[in-house]
């Protein structure tokens, strides 16, 4: 991993540790994304009684710590492996998991670009990490479209290969919310009503899209690239189907369980 951050961590931050010594009570581990190790003792590794180390970390292991404190002028960190929790563990991964990805896409480009790797990283790294704590991140914002590489003051090829790359490999993947509206109505302009409903439905975002199943059945599908903004509008369609509701009409939405 080329990524390497400056300086040292803060207390309470999460970092990612590689298991390099192991003692009868503590384990030594290079902090990857800095350039400095640190100590985890046995008593921070698991709660209760720890027998053998060995049972619980490994030479060459990867594992999610804590910062507990710090020795700023020693350059001293203590860790802790059981004070993370499971969402701080994935997060983390996550992060790194994102930050691999968009390293493997410099590397596929400085083939391409018949330049050294560690060269075209660092000419990347200059400028993003001006904004940006991660190079995925600027990625990200490259495809939402919010940022520009060229107005990065990276060279315009490379910028332009890198714009394409990155489309390319960090297009966001789609979520899918599903179901199918029933309505049935005996008002006299029962049809009219209808209609306006579903245009109605249909408003709520360019993401929605319906398509009719037959007897007063709908499919809803919402697509996103997250659950957030997408539950947003299924409320706002739930909104609209409920006040369809009257003394002459009903109206239903059946959410499908495998969304």
């Amino acid at each position: 991993m080329f990524y390497k951050r400056k300086g040292l961590p803060e207390v309470e931050e999460i970092v990612l540790c590689k298991v390099t010594k192991i003692f009868p009570n503590s384990v030594f581990v290079d902090l990857l994304e800095f350039n400095d190790s640190g100590m985890v003792h046995i008593s921070e590794v698991s709660p209760g009684r720890i027998r053998n180390l060995r049972d619980y970390v490994s030479i060459g292991r990867q594992i999610v710590c804590k910062v507990l404190y710090l020795d700023r002028e020693r350059g001293h960190i203590d860790l802790s492996l059981r004070r993370v929790n499971s969402t701080q563990r994935r997060e983390k991964l996550d992060e790194i998991k994102q930050e691999l990805k968009a390293e493997s896409l410099v590397k596929n480009l400085a083939k391409k670009l018949n330049k050294p790797v560690a060269q075209l990283y660092q000419q990347m790294a200059e400028k993003v990490f001006k904004e940006y704590s991660h190079l995925y991140l600027c990625f990200r914002d490259v495809v939402s479209g919010d940022v520009k590489l060229e107005k990065m003051g990276i060279e315009d090829k490379v910028a332009q290969e890198f714009t394409q790359a990155i489309l390319d490999k960090f297009k966001p993947d789609k979520i899918s919310i599903q179901g199918e509206i029933r309505l049935k109505t005996y008002h006299a302009d029962g049809v009219e009503k209808i209609k306006d409903v579903l245009s109605q439905i249909e408003k709520v975002s360019p993401k929605i899209s319906l398509s009719y199943l037959g007897a007063g059945r709908y499919k809803l599908i919402i697509e996103d690239v997250d659950y957030a903004p997408a539950e947003e509008n299924l409320e706002e369609v739930l909104e609209l189907i409920d006040e369809f509701n009257d003394k002459l009409s009903t109206a239903e939405f059946n959410r499908e369980k495998n969304d």
